[in-house]
């Protein structure tokens, strides 16, 4: 995005270059604070999702661990929230080919991840932040003995972690239109159609989060209606695959192309993920 955002706009740099030298650099240092807490001494034993009472335990914490983890996340957080920023002020106020920026697959899906972030990332440091409340303040905000709740953190947890899937996949979703089009030299079939499907996938991804909870006690209406909505996000990733597929049969493509070739791997590759 740093790199081909410009490019695709017609401008010679994102809009704040300075917010976005620091964005660049918080992601080493916050690396690096993810990575002392393996060193600082027996480390978390709190597991990837960090879920309470584990992460909320002095009988099996190590405190300390858990302080860099959380500071080295909420670190790699502001640098994805400045980097979201720039890349949605450089589409508005920067470039020079506003006749054609509104039909760049690529541009469009920039602006949906970095749109998903901006209302997830806060979602995920208000629910780290009371971890580190529980530990040194004694507050209650996962602890069921008193008036708080376990599950409270998977909600929040999971409604920044579910979007963060589509985040990644978003990016790679242009590059393969990108490619595509590129190499069959006319824009990509149903174009206006794929930044739909862009931004349903965006929508509907925010709304599914408690699938990755189906065996906390999840009411049964609650359950039935994360599963119809999961169910539902096939319909607009079902439209990109076909897309992608017409515009390939629609032109004479050379076979022999190696990024061709990535490209259609990709597609399988996703259409096989997908059904399985």
């Amino acid at each position: 995005g740093n790199f081909f955002l410009p490019i695709y706009i017609g401008a010679s740099e994102v809009v704040f270059p300075r917010i976005n030298a620091v964005s660049y650099f918080l992601v080493p240092l916050g690396s690096i604070f993810v990575i002392q807490s393996i060193t600082s001494e027996f480390g978390s034993g709190m597991g990837w999702t960090m879920y309470p009472p584990l992460s909320t335990s002095l009988m099996t914490l190590n405190t300390e661990s858990t302080d860099w983890i959380i500071g080295g996340l909420a670190v790699l957080g502001i640098s994805s929230l400045l980097s979201s920023i720039n890349f949605i002020g450089t589409c508005i106020f920067l470039g020079s080919s506003s006749a054609n920026r509104a039909n760049i697959l690529y541009i469009w899906a920039i602006i949906f991840t970095a749109i998903m972030l901006l209302l997830t990332l806060p979602i995920l440091t208000g629910a780290l932040v009371m971890i580190l409340l529980d530990l040194h303040l004694n507050t209650e905000f996962y602890d069921s003995m008193y008036s708080g709740d376990s599950v409270l953190y998977q909600h929040l947890f999971w409604f920044f972690g579910h979007p963060e899937v589509y985040i990644l996949i978003l990016p790679g979703f242009g590059v393969i239109s990108q490619t595509l089009s590129t190499y069959a030299t006319r824009t990509v079939f149903g174009g206006q159609s794929m930044i739909l499907a862009m931004g349903c996938i965006s929508i509907l991804g925010g709304l599914v989060w408690a699938h990755h909870m189906m065996t906390v006690g999840l009411e049964v209406d609650t359950r039935a209606y994360f599963s119809a909505v999961t169910i539902m996000i096939a319909i607009p990733t079902g439209t990109k695959i076909f897309n992608w597929l017409g515009t390939y049969m629609a032109s004479n493509y050379a076979t022999r192309n190696v990024d061709l070739w990535a490209a259609l791997s990709f597609i399988l590759l996703f259409t096989l993920g997908g059904t399985t």
